[in-house]
């Protein structure tokens, strides 16, 4: 998980908590489970170059079986969510593109806006991120440190993946 997307799921994990759930966290790569021992499979994924990871794709092609027969929801970290015509599943492009290269369909999907914080991505990476931002009009400055993130969206999520 990336920084973002593991402080959304750390969220997600203390609302369900306080809720009284039992839950657990885990790295896609470190899961060791069998997805049928989980009322509730829930995945989050960030993009990288315009990619959701290939490791989350591995991980649901592997599972989906399992997942199918699951309550299962997905939610996707992405800065192009920052913009409210793009801040939603059947708005946003990445997963839109990200469901169109799979076949498992969740009972619950969402998309969230993540932080931009040009200092902590290696150059190249900041170099992409600058250029796409300035193409999108958004921030530039190699300073900017920017949380998009709706956490009062991310709560109502939460609530709604109770309630499956």
């Amino acid at each position: 998980m990336d920084g973002h997307t593991k402080k959304i799921s750390n969220f997600l994990d203390g609302q369900w908590r306080q809720e009284g759930k039992e839950v657990f966290l885990y790295e896609v790569d470190d899961f060791d489970q069998k997805v049928e021992n989980f009322d509730k499979v829930i995945i989050g994924s960030s993009i990288r170059y315009g990619l959701h990871h290939k490791s989350i794709i591995d991980f649901i092609n592997n599972h989906k079986e399992s997942l199918e027969k699951s309550k299962t929801a997905f939610f996707s970290v992405n800065l192009v969510a920052r913009k409210p015509e793009k801040n939603q599943a059947d708005t946003n492009p990445y997963v839109i593109k990200f469901f169109k290269s799979i076949t498992w369909k969740p009972d619950l999907v969402d998309v969230f806006a993540g932080k931009l914080d040009y200092k902590k991505y290696p150059y190249f990476d900041r170099i992409i991120i600058q250029l796409i931002m300035w193409m999108t009009k958004g921030p530039t400055d190699k300073n900017a440190k920017i949380e998009y993130t709706d956490w009062d969206r991310v709560k109502a999520f939460g609530q709604k993946v109770v309630s499956l």
